[in-house]
């Protein structure tokens, strides 16, 4: 599961002791979500301080497969929409400010409500989002220009040609 709900994750079975012994973090640049429209579903990217690297709360576990193979497998860890995010979608990665990362990985703090308390939305003040084109809807992109920003009426007028 790539995602899962920071509300419940402390008491769900699949997440619950990944949540008080295997966090981790999951650095990015930037995320995306995308808008339904009357037509189509529209990307937007958001960043942090103006692109710069940030982290995701993360957990991660260890198991094995039919076949007996090892695997590790992470989750994001999701909140609430902050002001930024709430427009485009209704939910949002929690992204942890960095003075938490420290308490957020310390192997000694197994205080699931301590933890809970770092995953809340990030400070709407220090984001931003922007349209961008439908490119980065392929997995087959993964270059700069999937997160070009773009002008929404250049995509409406497509719309109709």
């Amino acid at each position: 599961m790539i995602n899962a709900r920071s509300e419940t994750a402390a008491t769900k079975p699949a997440f619950r002791d990944a949540l008080k012994f295997r966090r981790c973090l999951i650095p990015a640049d930037a995320f995306y979500e995308w808008m339904r429209t009357a037509k189509a579903k529209q990307p937007y990217c958001f960043e942090v301080n103006g692109g710069e690297l940030f982290a995701f709360a993360g957990i991660w576990d260890r198991w094995k497969d039919a076949r007996g193979k090892v695997v590790e497998t992470c989750s994001i860890l999701t909140t609430t929409p902050n002001a930024v995010t709430s427009p485009v979608h209704d939910r949002m990665p929690v992204i942890l400010d960095p003075d938490s990362y420290d308490l957020w990985l310390d192997p000694g703090m197994k205080d699931v409500a301590a933890a809970s308390e770092l995953l809340k939305p990030y400070d709407a003040g220090l984001m931003r989002c922007y349209p961008v084109g439908r490119r980065v809807n392929s997995t087959a992109n993964d270059d700069e220009a999937c997160s070009a920003p773009v002008e929404l009426a250049q995509i409406q007028n497509r719309l109709f040609i």
